[in-house]
């Protein structure tokens, strides 16, 4: 299984966003050989939110072979078209490296901030999905186009519901479930309903190894949760925030139940915990 990290996006406590930051974290999942970075997607949210690609595209030159992926970008908010630029622009730049998860979003601020009804996101993302696939695949009037053969490579986010997987199964290359909406049981149920061999990774698995169990309930009651809007009762067993032992049991966890990739998510100190977790794990 790879690993992979997101990008500092939001605030945690007193740590700024900075492109100091954001490089640090590159920086560290270069050299503890994760396979990409990515970033997530909002227009508002309950803390200040950096542009996902903004933020990928900072760091093309700093990110050397890694893959910079979309976990999720807002396909109906941002505009079929809109995105397949931004991201082929992107892919041109990086020289093939973008992966291209996309999915409705759950949060309704985003699509009032975007003056497109809420209720309307599912029929929205079926028709921005047919927009969005040819145009990653270099098939449409964008130029440049992909950097790549075959194109830039297109993943749909679902939590796992028979509909969003086959959504999934209809029109992606691969399936990107939710880490705190997910179980490594529902997982392999998910992946079950695909086709053999289909690709499949995990987004936003927040982070936080430590062996204080004291540091790791502050993070998870006081900081997680109320981000969250969450039980933490209902988060411990589902991310990554307590002993080395407990994280790495839970992402082998998820290996045996077949996940390719998992993004992790640090709530904070990026560096140091991508190293953590890097030393952790067994790939």
């Amino acid at each position: 299984m790879e690993l992979a990290a997101h990008l500092p996006l939001m605030r945690f406590g007193d740590e700024p966003l900075s492109p100091e930051r954001i490089q640090a974290a590159v920086d560290a999942a270069r050299v503890c050989g994760f396979a990409a970075v990515s970033a997530n997607d909002h227009l508002v949210f309950q803390t200040p939110w950096l542009d996902g690609l903004a933020a990928l595209a900072s760091v093309v030159e700093r990110s050397g072979t890694l893959e910079l992926a979309t976990t999720v970008a807002l396909a109906v908010v941002r505009g079929p078209v809109q995105l397949a630029k931004a991201l082929t622009a992107i892919d041109v730049l990086s020289q093939g490296r973008v992966v291209a998860g996309v999915g409705p979003g759950s949060s309704a601020g985003d699509y009032e901030m975007a003056g497109i009804p809420f209720e309307e996101r599912w029929k929205r993302f079926d028709q921005a999905l047919d927009a969005l696939r040819p145009l990653l695949k270099g098939e449409g009037e964008i130029e440049p186009g992909p950097y790549r053969e075959g194109g830039i490579p297109l993943w749909v986010g679902s939590w796992g519901s028979p509909a969003g997987l086959a959504r999934v199964a209809r029109v992606a290359d691969g399936w990107l479930a939710s880490a705190y909406n997910t179980t490594p049981e529902r997982f392999a149920a998910g992946r079950a309903a695909l086709p053999s061999g289909f690709p499949s990774a995990l987004a936003t698995m927040w982070t936080w190894v430590t062996e204080d169990a004291e540091e790791a309930e502050r993070v998870l009651a006081g900081v997680l949760a109320p981000l969250l809007r969450r039980d933490p009762d209902e988060l411990r067993s589902q991310v990554c925030v307590g002993s080395a032992r407990h994280c790495a049991d839970l992402l082998g966890r998820y290996a045996e139940a077949g996940c390719g990739r998992v993004y992790l998510w640090p709530l904070g100190d990026e560096p140091r915990q991508l190293e953590l977790i890097a030393a952790t794990v067994e790939r």
